[in-house]
């Protein structure tokens, strides 16, 4: 995404729920299940960061075949976090699983795995990231 995003996070009334809202006016939930403490109302902070994987793999590949004029109907994109157990040492893993549903043909297919592994949340995700963090002052 070119430019900025904003999101803000607000603790709700139960432990674990936070209230997500962006520069638009959408407004969504996180929180944790209820074996964590939390009430179970919205994804976890891990869903939410594979939801965005998928829904930046979904939109890459659909954008891309419309704009070759591919027969791709639909896409589906499965992923999990660490699915086996964190790996050994530091760091994390995340299978991702793409079904695409369509006349395309083995080439086809190829570039669009080679364009899954280009959508921007893939290389935010792949690259270094920096978290510059403060906190505002006091009242």
């Amino acid at each position: 995404m070119s430019g900025g995003a904003t999101v803000r996070a607000v603790s709700g009334a139960s432990p674990w729920l936070v209230t997500l809202r962006d520069e638009l006016g959408h407004e969504w939930l996180a929180d944790e299940p209820p074996a964590n403490g939390g009430g179970e109302r919205g994804p976890t902070p891990h869903q939410l960061l594979l939801s965005s994987l998928g829904a930046c793999t979904v939109m890459t590949l659909r954008m891309y075949a419309a704009r070759k004029d591919w027969q791709l109907r639909a896409v589906e994109v499965e992923l999990r976090f660490n699915p086996h157990g964190p790996p050994p040492g530091d760091g994390s893993l995340i299978e991702r699983r793409i079904t695409l549903e369509g006349t395309l043909d083995a080439e086809q297919r190829a570039r669009l795995l080679e364009l899954a592994n280009k959508c921007p949340i893939h290389r935010v995700l792949t690259g270094e990231v920096h978290i510059a963090t403060s906190l505002t002052p006091p009242p």
